[in-house]
């Protein structure tokens, strides 16, 4: 399961966020929320799903502590910010290098591709993680928590020093 590394340009997100942990995981409450209301969007581009995570300083899996507090996001890429429905935010992602991982599978497979990719691809690659977002793209082979789901994982990433 080797990555593609690529650069992301910014992006303009409209959606819904929350501050959770992985302890107080509300992912379902933040999806539930948003996806029924989706459709005021407007001017959107595409028809991915963006679920964003904005940690608080560098992730780091080796020293991992799920209580820590995180803001989520749900989300469409848009052309622009002049018609935010009511009750949802817009965020400019960053953008940068990235390193793109394809997770095959349910959300409860999830950790053994995390551990895939923080345990032993980065580790032995010539990158580290960059203090930007992390998300995955949830396009058209996304079906929630079907074994035949596929989304792609975006990691941020920098050359090591």
């Amino acid at each position: 399961m080797n990555p593609e590394i690529r650069i992301l340009p910014t992006k303009k997100l409209v959606g819904k966020s929350l501050e959770m942990s992985y302890v107080t995981n509300k992912t379902g409450e933040l999806w539930r929320s948003f996806m029924p209301r989706r459709k005021e969007i407007n001017n959107n581009i595409g028809s991915e799903l963006y679920s964003m995570q904005i940690y608080r300083g560098i992730f780091d899996f080796q020293n991992f502590n799920p209580s820590n507090i995180f803001t989520k996001w749900a989300a469409v890429e848009v052309t622009d910010f002049e018609q935010i429905p009511e009750d949802m935010k817009n965020y400019t992602l960053k953008g940068g290098l990235y390193a793109v991982f394809t997770h095959k599978g349910s959300s409860l497979d999830f950790q053994r591709t995390f551990q895939y990719i923080f345990g032993e691809w980065l580790p032995n690659s010539d990158y580290t993680v960059d203090d930007r977002e992390h998300f995955e793209l949830l396009g058209e082979k996304y079906k929630n928590e079907s074994p035949d789901s596929e989304e792609e994982i975006w990691i941020p990433i920098k050359l090591r020093s």
